[in-house]
């Protein structure tokens, strides 16, 4: 979009899942022989809505006055507009089909929503490799939060798509494409469930990221032997569903979640861990995990079967089921009206 600045902005960002090499987009690894993502966005956004008042010279986020907030509140709000020079004239306020802190990537989706309708302010079209880095400059180098770089590029470029990070930090995007059939299959006995826990991601990180930054730690060559497993296990994951491989994929979500716990203590606790055993016993669950950095938010469950006795169950322990489609355009800009003149 050039046609000039933008007075209202709205932006639709996807949630995304990480399907195999989750862990392996931190610097604290990549940059010993670079990382591995699959993964898959979901029809699950954070919409953003940006506003130029024409009078009002305050910057009001979601209905509060950002200069009379905690100075530590909104950091992704006030790095975002640093970055874009916005000091005034300028009112946010965002909207997420599902709650943050749930492992699905929120923090960074609706920082890369925010950056979209900023560039469309100002007349520009950002393109989905810009936001991404954009978003992994401000999240990760500016602000210092111990995270990867797959949440930025899933939230901009959407999709079902492999992330191959260099050791470097350059991130090689390419989407994978499945037959429609096999793909349905997929989604279909794929099961993810919310387990009404939230957690912050980077706080869940944290044990992973000191291990591998310290090769003198006593955990580091553990946690580095995971991650390289995790990996390893992403691309075969990958062609397990390029080949159709639907129970290939389930025994390998259970290998990947043996080895994800790992990484720290806090990734599972026992209620989740007993749970997953019980649904294998009793529903032919073949594998699962918590999805993202762990210790909360939703837990993904290959289920080869119709999956109404597993639904139930889950239902029981107070855990719905959130039905999904994946998104395929990423980050997008849906209107933009005119500025008026101050």
């Amino acid at each position: 979009m050039s046609a000039g600045p933008a007075g209202v902005v709205t932006t639709r960002t996807p949630l995304r899942v990480t399907l195999g090499g989750g862990g392996t987009d931190l610097e604290s690894y990549y940059r010993h022989g670079g990382g591995f993502i699959f993964a898959m966005a979901l029809d699950k956004y954070i919409h953003v809505h940006a506003h130029r008042p024409v009078f009002d010279r305050r910057v009001v986020v979601n209905g509060a006055t950002l200069d009379d907030a905690d100075p530590s509140a909104h950091p992704l709000v006030r790095a975002a507009l640093r970055r874009h020079d916005v000091v005034d004239r300028f009112e946010l306020a965002s909207l997420a089909d599902i709650a943050g802190g749930t492992g699905l990537g929120s923090s960074s989706c609706f920082l890369v929503g925010l950056l979209n309708a900023l560039h469309a302010m100002a007349g520009r079209r950002a393109g989905a490799p810009a936001l991404a880095e954009e978003a992994c400059a401000l999240e990760i180098n500016a602000l210092a939060r111990g995270i990867g770089k797959q949440d930025q590029y899933m939230a901009a470029f959407g999709g079902l798509t492999t992330l191959r990070i260099a050791a470097d930090g350059t991130v090689a995007v390419a989407p994978v494409v499945l037959d429609a059939d096999v793909e349905a299959a997929f989604l279909r006995h794929t099961h993810i469930y919310y387990t009404g826990l939230r957690r912050d991601a980077a706080v869940v990180l944290s044990e992973q990221n000191t291990a591998m930054a310290d090769a003198g730690s006593g955990r580091h060559q553990q946690v580095q032997d995971s991650l390289d497993y995790i990996r390893d296990l992403g691309y075969r994951i990958l062609a397990a569903w390029q080949a159709g491989d639907l129970d290939g994929w389930g025994r390998m979500l259970d290998e990947h979640w043996q080895h994800k716990k790992r990484l720290s203590s806090r990734i599972s606790w026992p209620k989740i861990d007993a749970l997953y055993e019980s649904v294998k016993r009793a529903h032919g669950v073949l594998g699962g995990k918590v999805i993202g950095a762990g210790g909360g938010g939703f837990l993904m469950l290959f289920c080869p079967g119709d999956g109404t006795a597993l639904q139930a169950a889950m239902h029981e322990q107070g855990m719905p089921r959130l039905r999904y489609a994946i998104d395929r355009t990423g980050s997008r800009v849906l209107s933009a009206t005119p500025l008026d003149p101050p």
